[in-house]
């Protein structure tokens, strides 16, 4: 692995997740590169740091109440902790607990704890979660501008253009998700995403997907006629988490109608979604909305003992059993490889997967609520 090269890996399928110790990836890989570098992890030659892929669960793996502010002393060693809160824009929440941080807010916390800290070696899993564009392109920036001559950047990313933006070279990854997955050389950026694309690798003859992707424009849109036959509507609102406050205007929408929500992160998307969902607002007065609902939740905790379809059979028995919806959600969502899999060791895309066809699958439903379903 040479200085100065940023490695991005585009995942076409889930990662492989090995148990070997470093002792015994030394012994696996002698001979190779990778020897020297596990040689230097064991001997404490070599300090790496890694963003973990799971923002949502760092509230729980903290001890006690605790700070932004607090947190990021805790691990400063380059002071550079203004600039960093000035590029990813922690300034407003130094003083607030972890456990309040939106998803948004956790990810560009959590890339501030690897900023801040001095390493040979820096990992960022998933990077641009829950970030809004602009808060992707910032935090490639910072990412770009940790590399110096005596240390090297290894990310991982799905999104195409923070990945374009943000790597010097590209490793492909491809195989069966839950079974392998194989990793090539490195290639150009322009190379790399093109052989992702096409689903071929021409250096060494090889095709991992039988269809290449491509992204079709469409000029105008087809309008839809449909029939409207129910009405929903919901009160003006309030919620106070904290230091943060969202005012909610009341509002109306129909049956047949996509609605998005397009704001930055930490303005109270998923707050408002919640209150939609039967969160309470701050005053008891409020009439709450009486929706029928069902929520995929942004952030999603893989607690459940047992296999996707013991999960699956529990709760949505009579959707999972029907021909339709196998045929319509199931299959198109890709869950009968991972069928057999323990909730517990999916990765997160699997994950997502599973929390959408959960949310897809709950009967006697007007309104489904989405929150993020492309994390």
């Amino acid at each position: 692995m040479s200085d100065k090269i940023t490695r991005i890996a585009i995942v076409d399928s889930n990662r492989c997740k090995p148990k070997r110790c470093a002792q015994e990836c030394k012994k696996y890989f002698r001979g190779s590169e990778l020897q020297n570098y596990f040689t230097k992890v064991l001997e404490d030659n070599l300090k790496a740091l890694i963003k973990p892929q799971y923002v949502d669960h760092i509230p729980r793996a903290i001890k006690g109440v605790m700070t932004v502010s607090q947190m990021l002393d805790g691990k400063l060693e380059l002071d550079n902790k203004q600039k960093i809160c000035d590029d990813l824009e922690l300034n407003h929440v130094l003083t607030r607990e972890i456990n309040q941080l939106s998803g948004g807010e956790l990810q560009r916390f959590a890339i501030a704890m690897s900023c801040i800290q001095r390493a040979d070696v820096y990992m960022f899993d998933e990077p641009s979660s829950y970030l809004d564009i602009r808060q992707r392109l910032k935090a490639a920036e910072v990412i770009r501008e940790l590399l110096t001559s005596n240390n090297y950047v290894i990310a991982v990313e799905h999104d195409l253009s923070v990945l374009d933006y943000l790597s010097d070279f590209v490793c492909c990854l491809y195989g069966k998700p839950s079974m392998y997955g194989v990793v090539t050389m490195p290639y150009s950026v322009r190379e790399g995403i093109n052989i992702f694309l096409d689903g071929f690798i021409p250096t060494e003859n090889l095709r991992f997907r039988e269809e290449s992707l491509s992204f079709k424009m469409v000029e105008t849109a087809e309008e839809l006629i449909v029939d409207v036959t129910r009405h929903y509507s919901y009160p003006a609102m309030t919620k106070t988490l904290g230091g943060f406050k969202l005012t909610v205007e009341g509002g109306t929408f129909t049956d047949s109608e996509i609605i998005v929500m397009l704001g930055e992160n930490g303005t109270g998307k998923t707050t408002f979604v919640k209150l939609l969902a039967g969160d309470a607002p701050d005053d008891p007065n409020t009439e709450r909305p009486t929706l029928a609902v069902s929520l995929k939740p942004q952030a999603i905790s893989p607690t459940f003992a047992g296999t996707v379809r013991m999960l699956l059979l529990k709760r949505i028995k009579s959707m999972f059993m029907h021909p339709q919806f196998n045929t319509d959600v199931i299959k198109p969502m890709n869950l009968e490889p991972i069928l057999d899999q323990e909730v517990k060791t999916l990765s997160g895309g699997e994950l997502q997967r599973v929390a959408i066809v959960l949310a897809l699958g709950k009967p006697g439903v007007s309104v489904y609520l989405i929150d993020e379903p492309s994390s």
